[in-house]
């Protein structure tokens, strides 16, 4: 469910502005999403889990409040970041 240092460095180093950036809207997203995919395949196997799906709702929400900053701001960097994780269909 939760992910690993390694893979939140990897995260950081792909998706930060400087070296060790973890506060910008880019690295924020990556690693929520990250999460997110993890719980979504948690719930194909455990799908009465219902606590985990009310953490797995904060997070989007968290993630969605993220992304409409990011679209305010500086609607080119939204543009790559929903492009590179593939979150809109």
């Amino acid at each position: 469910m939760s992910i690993t240092n390694e893979k939140k460095q990897e995260l950081i180093k792909s998706y930060g502005l400087k070296e060790g950036d973890t506060g910008s809207p880019e690295v924020q997203v990556a690693i929520l999403t990250t999460r997110i995919n993890n719980l979504i395949g948690h719930f194909n196997a455990h799908h009465k889990d219902k606590h985990s799906r009310v953490g797995l709702m904060k997070m989007v929400g968290r993630r969605r409040h993220l992304l409409d900053y990011l679209k305010a701001k500086d609607e080119k960097r939204y543009q790559e970041i929903i492009k590179k994780l593939d979150i809109r269909k």
